[in-house]
């Protein structure tokens, strides 16, 4: 390598190191989290899912305090849905979560990650997801609840490509 073709060689490997510093922060967003595969091979390994506690009530999202006994959606921009509307499948698993238990499902009660970001973004291990039964089905079918930290719920009936904030008051 000659005197003047070094600072060449110089800014060429910097421009990959950048490159593939890029590509792989890139990768990793879309990919699972190491997390994420240390707490499934953990599952699929026979131990226990930590089981959330009972939902608490949903906190209010700003402004002035919400009288008590008020139900205040966790994200506005997310469709609602009265948990009477829901199928009686969905009342039952919502049963089960605010007893703690015992769940039909052994990934019931698993961190669910929210990798595509379609409820509010919160803390890693922050959103729990739990089975509901779907008649017929030989597995555990598509649909879900999903708890946060801080009691609220919501319904994915399409293994969450969608989902619905679920109204208590109702």
């Amino acid at each position: 390598m000659t005197r003047r073709n070094r600072p060449l060689v110089v800014v060429a490997v910097v421009i990959l190191a950048v490159l593939a510093a890029a590509g792989y922060l890139l990768t990793r967003k879309g990919s699972s989290h190491p997390k994420a595969a240390a707490t499934s091979t953990a599952t699929a390994a026979g131990s226990s899912a930590p089981k959330p506690s009972a939902p608490k009530p949903s906190p209010p999202s700003g402004g002035a305090p919400a009288p008590s006994g008020t139900w205040v959606p966790a994200d506005p921009a997310l469709a609602d849905v009265c948990r009477t509307k829901l199928p009686s499948q969905a009342q039952d698993t919502l049963g089960l979560i605010a007893k703690g238990g015992p769940y039909p499902y052994n990934r019931d009660g698993i961190v669910f990650e929210n990798r595509e970001n379609r409820l509010p973004r919160k803390a890693d291990g922050y959103y729990h997801e739990f089975t509901v039964v779907t008649p017929g089905s030989n597995d555990r079918g598509t649909r879900r609840v999903v708890t946060g930290g801080t009691g609220e719920q919501y319904w994915s009936p399409d293994h969450y490509t969608t989902f619905q904030e679920i109204d208590p008051r109702c």
